[in-house]
């Protein structure tokens, strides 16, 4: 499913225009993203929950060389789907 997708979903479902619906989808994804750039959890009831993780320094290997190289401390971001979603999904 596309952003185009979605924004016809919601326009289907609300009855908003096709403008108004691709307004709220965008307005809902950047509230989304700057609440997990702060640092915050996002928990939405029913789907699950998205997190911000940090993943230390950790010896790695390139794989032409057999070098070993260190890879950098980073941020990943991740999903844990809610019970009821899981549920769901597996029928």
């Amino acid at each position: 499913m596309t952003k185009a997708d979605l924004v016809e979903a919601i326009q289907a479902a609300s009855g908003m225009t096709k403008l108004e619906g691709g307004e709220t989808l965008e307005a809902l994804l950047e509230i989304i993203k700057d609440t997990l750039i702060d640092g915050e959890d996002v928990k939405i009831a029913g789907f699950g929950k998205f997190a911000v993780k940090e993943k230390g320094d950790r010896r790695g290997r390139n794989p032409q060389t057999g070098e070993e190289i260190t890879i950098q401390a980073r941020k990943i971001l991740t999903y844990q789907p809610s019970a009821m979603l899981k549920a769901k999904i597996n029928g």
